[in-house]
C-alpha cells in the first residue's frame, strides 16, 4: 500500500501491491522491490532498495545508494514498549553507499559517501566515507 507519498514518475515500484510506503519521498529512477516497508523516509535518486528491507521513520537515503535484500534500519537503539519518552534516532546513508544483504543499521548511524557495508553486518557506529565495513564492524582497506 502506498499512502501520502511523493513518488517521482520515473521511480519504479516493482509490485506496488506488495510494499508499504507511507509519508515518504522517492526520487527519480529509484527502484523498489517487493515486500519493502518505508515510512516517513526520504529516498534519493537512482537508488535500489531490494526485497524485504525495512526503512523506518527518519531514514534519509541519498542518491545512488544500494540497499540489499533483508536490510533492517533501526531508529531506536533502546526500544521499550512501556516508555513514554521514545526518541527517534534517524539514520542517514550518504551518496553512493552500498549496504549488503541482511545487514542491520542501528539508529543514529550515518554511513558515509561511497562506503560499503558487507552482507550480514551489524553497524552501531558511523561509517567513514569510502570505508568498507565487515561483519565484525571492522574497517577494511578502502577500495581503489
Amino acid at each position: 500500500m502506498i499512502v501520502r507519498s511523493n513518488i517521482h514518475p520515473y521511480a519504479k515500484i516493482c509490485y506496488p501491491d506488495s510494499v508499504n510506503i507511507y509519508d515518504s519521498t522517492i526520487g527519480e529512477g529509484t527502484k523498489i522491490a517487493s515486500f519493502v516497508d518505508i515510512g516517513i523516509a526520504r529516498i534519493g535518486k537512482f537508488c535500489i532498495i531490494e526485497a524485504f528491507s525495512f526503512l523506518p521513520p527518519g531514514t534519509v537515503i541519498e542518491d545512488y545508494v544500494y540497499i540489499g535484500p533483508h536490510v533492517t534500519i533501526m531508529n531506536d537503539r533502546h526500544p521499550d514498549a512501556k516508555s513514554k519518552t521514545w526518541k527517534k534516532e534517524p539514520v542517514t546513508i550518504k551518496n553512493g553507499a552500498s549496504i549488503g544483504a541482511g545487514s542491520i543499521i542501528f539508529g543514529g548511524v550515518t554511513v558515509g559517501e561511497n562506503a560499503i557495508v558487507d552482507a550480514g553486518s551489524v553497524v552501531s557506529h558511523n561509517v567513514p566515507a569510502g570505508a568498507v565495513i565487515d561483519v565484525k564492524e571492522q574497517v577494511l582497506p578502502k577500495l581503489k
